[in-house]
């Protein structure tokens, strides 16, 4: 039984190559555009997360600012700066369990590095330990600053692999170890972090009590940062920037309404909305898709109806010598799902094709934007669960676009069958 029907569904396709043939293409060219429309809205966000990510941290920092309202006094344009207060705020019994990894920074020295007569220009910056995590930067070599360090104040500093290169070259890894002078200090290099051509970072690290040494002996904090175990949404990270923001106003006597006299960067809610972001892309990437997809639907719906409506005096005969009107819905079904997975496999394949070619031409070019460049599309692809999904959907789709006209042929009576030209 399923041999003859599979030679029926043939010689039927045979019959009507035209209208085969342009119902096929409407199939393949809707799930070929939504594979292609979903590898194209990977890449582009794998390219903005990766460019993104690479500087957003799950931290968050809190730093002084201008104020942009007067209050209590003070004329607005003041600039507030961090101290010590601040510091205890944060580490107190206020914010116990739920501020973690506190850390400090200060200052932003310009200085000139030196070594056997080349020079490259950096911002020096008094941290601690925690500050590499917290602004992600990963090391090329040697170590990042530590606790000893900061408590026997030494020289030591770490440094970009770009200001590395353009001091000794590329074999950038020989100048661990090697006396660097920042002005008329000289420090020793004990690591180097990792920069490319998209990363304009060139701040020079050197241990926050080092710094305070030397360059500044006033209790000012530059900024202060720290890492949260609470909050969970982003409406519980809003409650806690309003409560730690309010009172690092009041001991600043900065108005409460005032949204520019401490700013805080968030690294948590930074991520959860690009998440979101990430997700409502997705989603009107697959919506375009599903609407093109309808288009090959609706043409195996409307072949269908054709078919039947040519077929009518056919199925009465089948009727009239026996045939049961399940054998006749069967017939049709089956012809529309051979139709939309013949062709909706083709299609898959073929966008599975394109995906791979644009991560071949254009994933592989960058956009300059002046300070960096950026790559186009970041692994543009599908990944075959969710090619198969889509392919499977559009196989269920045209079996039920093909089970209307199917369940009016088999309700067809035989001697209206028979009369029909």
């Amino acid at each position: 039984m399923r041999i003859e029907i599979i030679h029926e569904i043939a010689s039927s396709l045979r019959n009507n190559k035209l209208r085969t043939a342009l119902t096929g293409f409407a199939v393949s060219w809707g799930i070929f555009l939504l594979i292609a429309l979903l590898g194209a809205g990977n890449g582009l966000m794998n390219s903005f997360l990766g460019n993104v990510e690479e500087y957003v941290s799950q931290s968050i920092q809190v730093s002084g600012w201008r104020t942009s309202k007067p209050y209590n006094g003070y004329k607005e344009g003041r600039s507030i700066q961090l101290d010590q207060k601040d510091l205890a705020y944060t580490e107190s019994d206020r914010w116990q369990g739920v501020i973690q990894n506190v850390s400090v920074q200060t200052g932003a020295q310009s200085v000139s590095l030196g070594l056997n007569g080349k020079s490259v220009n950096g911002w020096m910056q008094g941290v601690q330990p925690e500050y590499m995590d917290q602004q992600k930067l990963k090391l090329a070599a040697g170590r990042f600053i530590n606790p000893a360090d900061l408590q026997e104040c030494r020289k030591v500093m770490v440094i970009a692999t770009a200001q590395a290169k353009e001091l000794v070259g590329e074999d950038y890894e020989s100048i661990l170890g090697q006396w660097v002078k920042a002005g008329n200090i000289s420090y020793r290099v004990v690591g180097i972090y990792h920069t490319d051509e998209r990363d304009f970072r060139r701040t020079t690290p050197i241990p926050f009590s080092t710094y305070k040494g030397i360059y500044d002996s006033s209790d000012k904090i530059q900024s202060i940062s720290f890492t949260l175990d609470g909050p969970r949404t982003l409406e519980e990270h809003k409650a806690f920037e309003d409560n730690y923001k309010g009172e690092i106003k009041r001991l600043h006597d900065v108005a409460p309404d005032d949204k520019m006299g401490v700013w805080v960067r968030n690294g948590y809610t930074t991520n959860m909305e690009m998440s979101q972001a990430s997700g409502i892309i997705h989603t009107a990437l697959w919506i375009l898709g599903l609407l093109t997809l309808i288009s090959g639907i609706v043409g195996v719906s409307n072949i269908m109806l054709i078919t039947v409506k040519e077929r009518t005096h056919e199925f009465g005969i089948r009727k009239a010598i026996g045939a049961k009107p399940g054998a006749i819905l069967r017939l049709i079904i089956a012809e529309s799902v051979a139709i939309t997975a013949v062709f909706g496999y083709v299609g898959m394949f073929l966008g599975m094709i394109a995906c791979q070619i644009m991560d071949k031409t254009v994933g592989q070019n960058a956009v300059d934007l002046g300070m960096e460049k950026i790559q186009m599309l970041v692994n543009p692809t599908v990944g075959l669960d969710v090619a198969l999904e889509a392919t499977l959907l559009l196989i269920v789709a045209g079996t039920l676009a093909g089970a209307v006209p199917a369940w009016k042929a088999a309700r067809v009576k035989p001697i209206e069958a028979l009369r029909a030209e």
